[in-house]
């Protein structure tokens, strides 16, 4: 399930939205970042492992990490936010119809240079700290994080 960049799996059966929120706060501890960029593709199960991911990395430990939610956009859109943010990091949620009410969920997971994240980059110690149940939660309330809109937080016309 996490591999190739990211978590992948089937929904419902293989993944929960509770592996978004483990994805993103492991993604901001292992990258070592207090700003995140994040993005969907606008389906409603793409919005719900969303909403958990944002949760995921404003409770990540000790880095507050200010999570600037692009909202929908493609993954050439969020490439442009992260280096518009600084050359952060980032995550898009997106999922494809595989049939009936199943669809395939992706939380994809893109470094600095805008790369998918790689096992050396991070990937590898995602997984372990996932499979060890070691929680990224936060050291105490000042550490938490906050998620604002992208355009607000750039300062960016948000409709544009």
């Amino acid at each position: 399930m996490v591999r190739d960049g990211g978590a992948h799996g089937r929904f419902p059966g293989q993944i929960h939205a509770g592996v978004a929120w483990w994805m993103a706060a492991c993604f901001v501890v292992t990258t070592r970042t207090n700003c995140l960029v994040v993005a969907h593709d606008g389906e409603s199960t793409s919005v719900e492992f969303f909403d958990r991911l944002c949760q995921g990395a404003v409770n990540a430990q000790h880095y507050a990490c200010q999570v600037l939610n692009r909202g929908q956009a493609d993954e050439a859109g969020l490439l442009v936010a992260m280096r518009e943010a600084g050359d952060v990091p980032g995550i898009r949620v997106t999922t494809k119809r595989t049939g009936g009410d199943t669809v395939q969920v992706t939380i994809a997971l893109y470094s600095r240079d805008g790369k998918p994240l790689d096992e050396p980059g991070g990937l590898a110690a995602i997984r372990r700290m996932i499979a060890e149940d070691r929680v990224p939660i936060p050291v105490n309330e000042t550490s938490k994080g906050r998620v604002q809109p992208f355009g607000t937080a750039a300062g960016k016309d948000t409709d544009k």
